[in-house]
């Protein structure tokens, strides 16, 4: 499954807020198709799709949505949850209700490894914002899932939610990875941990440190403290730097 074949699907949405920040949630991990069930907005009856009868939840939702408005702007709308996900191969309704009769549940990260191996496309479903999803709605979609949540304190704000999903769904589904973000901590891999090991015993080797065997012992030495250090690529090339600078002090001063 492609992450364009995902559909986020609000059911019974109550607040134009909420509905704002879902289109920003969305955007954030490259999510696009967006459909509401029977929004509960108190002037939604005129609503048949974006901009119609409603100004002032447009207005909310379209400031909530800041540079995501074209997914508020392309949102689909339909009168109940089983026409919004008729065409849809596999529908996942979130809820962090249990029960002896209720469906079996995964977290998003489990359920977003189930749709990758799947075709499409796939709703996943988000409930009322007080209420969640009814056990009507529940007995629509073909499994459940949950995000693990303090007891004391289970339930997210809708928005919130989406995201979680969003961001599992795009790290499973996305065609290329998400883009490191400048200052991200990357640690080195493998071959560049064993440059590093031998740009420091060379430098080492060269101030005469080995006039006995050991340099093959402490190369593996300096690769597993390295390793286990996480050094970024940055970080090392300084300590080497401190190290070849040290060196070359060193040669000058005996000569």
């Amino acid at each position: 499954m492609r992450l364009s074949e995902v559909i986020i699907v609000l059911s019974r949405p109550a607040e134009a807020g909420n509905v704002g920040a879902v289109c920003r949630a969305m955007k954030n991990m490259g999510l696009s198709r967006l459909r509401l069930a029977a929004p509960d907005f108190a002037d939604a009856g005129a609503l048949s799709h974006a901009g119609s009868g409603y100004p002032e939840n447009e207005a909310i939702i379209r400031a909530r949505a800041v540079h995501a408005v074209d997914v508020w702007e392309s949102v689909e709308v339909f009168d109940s949850l089983s026409a919004a996900v008729k065409d849809c191969a596999l529908i996942i309704g979130t809820t962090g209700r249990r029960g002896r009769r209720r469906k079996a549940s995964m977290n998003p990260e489990e359920a977003a490894t189930f749709l990758k191996q799947h075709p499409g496309p796939a709703a996943v479903v988000f409930g009322n914002e007080r209420s969640g999803l009814s056990a009507e709605e529940i007995g629509l979609c073909n499994f459940a899932s949950h995000i693990p949540a303090n007891e004391a304190f289970p339930s997210l704000n809708l928005s919130h939610a989406v995201m979680v999903y969003a961001y599992e769904l795009s790290k499973a589904l996305a065609p290329q990875p998400m883009a490191t973000v400048k200052g991200q901590w990357v640690p080195l891999h493998q071959e560049a941990v064993h440059l590093l090991a031998r740009e420091l015993t060379d430098n080492l080797e060269s101030l005469g440190f080995y006039k006995q065997a050991g340099r093959e012992d402490q190369e593996r030495f300096f690769r597993d403290v390295v390793s286990r250090a996480a050094l970024t690529k940055k970080e090392a090339a300084y300590f080497a730097s401190i190290i070849g600078k040290a060196a070359l002090l060193a040669a000058k001063k005996q000569r």
